[in-house]
């Protein structure tokens, strides 16, 4: 379990740091962790977008009279998505879907972030070529509309 919380501390590094890693977007706010979260879901689907996956240590935590900010990955994609993906490359299936992070700060507000998807699928190109690149590109304006109607 200790394995788990120091990965969850290294994912948190991004949000922390003055300037984000290469290929992350990093936006945050002065909406609470909550608000954050139910607003990021909101507006995955809104841009077309489905919440597949959601994962976080905080609820679990709490559930062992632990105490530790908001965390929680969303991971958003569609079916439409995942049948070009695949048309592309095989391989780069593995990173659908694609996730946004939304961490709560120390002063109670909250930041979302996420990788871009073409920094996500920039390892695939060789085997995607063209039309994966294109797929990475669409699925950039997506998840940057979904970031900013989530964070305003």
């Amino acid at each position: 379990m200790r394995a788990i919380l120091a990965l969850l501390c290294l994912l948190a590094l991004p949000v922390l740091a003055d300037e984000p890693l290469s290929g992350w977007a990093v936006l945050p706010t002065d909406k609470s962790y909550d608000e954050l979260v139910t607003d990021t879901k909101s507006a995955v689907k809104e841009n077309g977008l489905i919440v597949v996956t959601q994962a976080g240590p905080t609820k679990a935590a709490a559930a062992r009279g632990i105490t530790i900010p908001g965390n929680l990955v969303i991971g958003a994609f569609n079916n439409d998505y995942a049948v070009r993906v695949l048309e592309t490359s095989v391989s780069a299936m593995i990173e659908a879907p694609i996730r946004f992070y939304v961490t709560e700060n120390e002063d109670g507000t909250a930041t979302l972030s996420y990788k871009t998807p073409s920094f996500v699928f920039a390892p695939y190109v060789d085997e995607g070529g063209e039309p994966l690149r294109q797929i990475a590109a669409e699925l950039d304006t997506k998840f940057q509309a979904v970031a900013e109607s989530a964070v305003k």
